[in-house]
């Protein structure tokens, strides 16, 4: 799979996604802690608006803190862009060559996929990210990686309902794919979504 391809196609369908969702949902919590839809809309598009020397110089303001940084963009962007604006910087940038410092094409699909999921498993949307982006995602998947985004897997083996993939050993924690996806991201899920003794570890309160 040509990932430059992937990630542009899923930048235009959430795009398309968040073009389509009525005004109130905007403001509905999404699985990133503090956030509403709009500031992850906001945040996914900060690589291709902020230039690198800018970034340098926010990160100095926040004390050398990415969190602080990307929550102080997210809340300052979306005071000044409409819903439709946070929508057109994903279309419009389809191609931008964003990545992450570390993880190349990869970990910017994965930027993508996880905040698309941010927003569509918090608020029950059906959307399904194809499983070709999906595997590529779930390959990438380590013990370092894990530990980077706050996963405590220790002892837990991830294993999916639809495909073949599994992850770490332990006892199994089972579910959809996407859904295991964000554990591996540090993502609590709504109730329900997992199955398997563990998790309760990995469902919010």
């Amino acid at each position: 799979m040509d990932l430059g391809t992937a990630i542009a196609a899923e930048r235009r369908e959430l795009a398309d996604l968040l073009d389509a969702l009525p005004d109130e949902q905007w403001d509905a919590p999404t699985l990133c802690a503090g956030w509403r839809v709009r500031e992850v809309a906001a945040h996914m598009s900060m690589g291709f608006r902020y230039s690198f020397p800018k970034v340098a110089a926010e990160l100095v303001k926040a004390g050398g803190s990415l969190h602080r940084m990307t929550d102080r963009l997210a809340r300052r962007d979306v005071a000044t862009a409409s819903p439709r604006q946070l929508a057109a910087f994903l279309r419009d940038n389809a191609h931008h060559p964003w990545t992450p410092p570390v993880g190349g094409l990869a970990s910017a699909l994965g930027h993508d996929v996880v905040h698309g999921l941010d927003i569509t498993v918090a608020l029950g949307h059906d959307r399904r990210v194809p499983e070709d982006r999906l595997r590529v995602l779930l390959e990438h998947v380590t013990a370092r990686s894990a530990r980077f985004f706050g996963a405590d897997l220790d002892g837990v083996q991830l294993r999916a309902t639809d495909l073949d993939w599994t992850f770490g050993t332990g006892t199994p924690l089972t579910g959809a794919g996407a859904d295991l996806l964000l554990v591996a991201f540090g993502r609590k899920l709504p109730a329900g979504r997992l199955r398997g003794e563990p998790q309760g570890r990995f469902v919010a309160c």
